[in-house]
Order: C-alpha cells, then structure tokens, then sequence
C-alpha cells in the first residue's frame, strides 16, 4: 500500500474506503483517553443497572462525538446542527459524572475538542472555558482531589483551543483553493475579453473597407468594368492582410507558456480531484521554442492524466541540469493511476515525441504495471550544445 493510496489532507473528504479508514483512525486515536471510564464500566463498584446504563450512555457519547468530528473534517456542519451535537454530548458528561464519579470528568475533554473542531472561533472561546469550569466544580463539588481535576483542565483548555485553530487552518485551505480556482477562472475571462478586443480592432477597418469596395465595384460593374476589376483587386489585398493579421494575433495567443500550463496544470488537477504537486515558477532562461515545446508536452500530459489515468495524485517537475552535451530543461509529469493502462494508442506521446523532434529533445517513459502509476520525462537542450546530445 502506497503513501498516496493512504494520504488524505486537512479539510479533504475521503476519496476512498481506505482513506475513510486512515481518517476515521486518526480521529478515533483520541478516544485512548476514555480508557478511565471504560475501566470504571468494567470494573468499578457499581450495580449491573449502573454499568449497563453507563455503557450505553459512553456508547451513545462516542458515537455522537465521532459523526459530529468525522463530518467536520469532510464537510463542515450547520451551526445549530453542530450546537446539538455539542449539547447531547455536554449533557451526557453531566449526567454519567454526577451518578457515576470521577472516572468520567474526561468527558469534559471531549466536549471542549468538539467545540473546538466544529463551532466558529468566538463560539468555541466561550463553550471551552464554560465546559472547564463545568468539569472543575462537578470534581470539586464531589469531594475528588484537587491535582485530579486540575490534571483534565489543561488537556480540556489545550485540546479545545489547539483545534480551534486547526479549524482556521482548514477553512484558510479551502479558501485559498476555492480563490485559486476563481483567479484561474479570472484569468481566463480576462484573456478571452482582450483576444475578442484585438480581433475587433484587426478585423473592424479591414471589414468595412472591403464591405464599401465590394459596393463600389458592384456599382462600377455594368459601365466600368476595369475600374472594378482594381476595386476587387484592392479587396483580394485587403482580405490577405486581414487574414495574416489574424494569424499572426493567434499564433501569439496560441503559443503556450510554461508559467500559464504550470497554473493551468494546477487548476485541471484540483478539478478532477487530483491531489497536485505542481511548482509555481518555471525557469527563465529557457528558449521560446524549447519552452512551447515543453509547454504543449506538460498540457498533453496532464490532459492524460485527468481523463485516462484514474489517479489521486500527481506531481510535476521542471529541473535545470548540466549534462555533457550541455545544459538541459527537465520536464516530468508523474502519477500514482492505472499505470500502463494509461498509455494506450491516441493519448498524444506520438504528438509529445514530434514536437521535441524539433528541438532535438527527447521522451522517456515509465510504469510499474497495473495500480503503480506511470511517468514520462521531456528532456530539451537550452545551451550552446543544442542537438550534441549527453
């Protein structure tokens, strides 16, 4: 088993049975710390009423405590919804530490890390101080030891606050993501917005010249045929500049970057749930046609990956290297998918291979077999020694 296969980040839901598994250990790792009360069920000196009702009520307190956390961590929870939880589980710790004693004030703990981990931060800062205090005058009203309740309040004020802000860092992740997604997005609007403006300003005299010669020369048509013929001639003119004056615009518009692929690598892999491992920078001192070249090889391969691969995560690479033949960009895209299976006939590495033909790069591929994921490397010279090789 992978480290992809069980990793999961802050504020993820589980993409699989095994990353709901590793989660749900994670959060129920905590529940060592009820070993006292489950003691006390067991073992304490207590009626078989008491102990089947305080096993049942400790039952319904974790099972509260874990569906309130564990949803938290995969999508947050309404308030009131949260507030509930929270009650049931407060009453709950009053209740089994006043009929069944000390062994339970842990219950508290629970009570203010739930707090902590689901309600905003200035509900939570009055909620884990109330709950402290609660625990601390049950214990003292009940005649139990000083150094045993002070030994619950730093857990319960610690525990509380430490996931408070937890919970501030998951919410800051996920808004950066989601503005991430929308500058991309931006972005994008703003570059269709300024191609449909230099279009207008490429296309709109060209248009109207050839629209009012096209009337002149229908006008002159019956009576002065050669004058015509050098209106249509001034026309066919006209309509070649037009056309090289769109070409050329396009062809700047369609020359990929490394940077803008770097971010739109970014954006297609968080869409697809893709956990990305992409830098934010690419060198700059590669050479404009090594760098289209690598720029449509990164598109093509992340493109791969989205549709074809099946995986979880991916990562990109880009490296500066000085070899024998001189200095070298290298570009490589990995991923943890279906591995061969994902480099059937049509995905593109013939149309990757061609363009670095170009440039005297090379292509080098790998894969583990099935479940293993598979990677391909770009390799493109950007120095004096260009096309001498290694």
């Amino acid at each position: 088993m992978s480290d992809d296969e069980m990793s999961i980040g802050i504020g993820q839901a589980p993409h699989s049975r095994r990353q709901f598994l590793v989660k749900l250990l994670w959060i129920g790792i905590w529940l060592a710390f009820m070993s006292a009360p489950v003691r006390d069920v067991v073992s304490g000196d207590h009626t078989v009423t008491a102990r089947v009702l305080g096993g049942a009520g400790l039952l319904v307190f974790v099972a509260v405590y874990l569906v309130l956390v564990f949803r938290h961590t995969s999508r947050a929870p309404a308030r009131r919804q949260a507030l509930r939880s929270i009650a049931v589980l407060a009453v709950l710790a009053v209740v089994l530490s006043l009929t069944l004693g000390i062994s339970w004030l842990v219950l508290f703990v629970y009570v203010a890390v739930s707090a902590g981990a689901t309600l905003p931060l200035r509900t939570a800062g009055r909620l884990i101080p109330a709950a402290t205090a609660v625990m601390v005058l049950i214990g003292l009203s009940a005649g139990h030891a000083r150094e045993i309740v002070t030994a619950l309040v730093f857990p319960a004020l610690l525990g509380g606050f430490a996931m408070s802000g937890v919970q501030q860092m998951i919410r800051t992740t996920i808004e950066l993501r989601e503005a991430r997604a929308t500058v991309a997005q931006l972005a994008a609007n703003e570059e269709r917005l300024r191609l449909a403006r230099d279009l207008h300003d490429l296309l709109g005299h060209s248009l109207s010249l050839i629209t009012l010669k096209s009337e002149l020369a229908g006008r002159m048509l019956p009576g002065h045929p050669d004058r015509a013929a050098e209106q249509v001639a001034d026309i066919e003119r006209v309509s070649r500049q037009a056309l090289a004056d769109v070409r050329s615009a396009v062809t700047g518009y369609r020359r990929p970057t490394l940077p803008g692929e770097l971010a739109g690598a970014r954006t297609a892999l968080a869409a697809a749930g893709i956990i990305a491992d992409v830098p934010t920078e690419a060198p700059d001192d590669v050479p404009e046609e090594q760098e289209e070249v690598l720029a449509w090889g990164l598109r093509e391969a992340v493109t791969n990956v989205v549709r074809h691969s099946g995986a979880r995560r991916c990562s990109v690479a880009l490296t500066s290297r000085q070899t024998l033949g001189g200095p070298v960009v290298e570009l490589s895209v990995s991923d943890d998918g279906r591995g061969a299976a994902g480099t059937k006939a049509g995905n593109g590495l013939t149309g990757i291979a061609e363009r670095l033909a170009t440039v005297d790069g090379t292509l080098a591929t790998t894969t583990a077999g099935p479940a293993k994921g598979f990677a391909l490397t770009l390799r493109v010279p950007v120095g004096p020694g260009l096309g001498s090789g290694e």
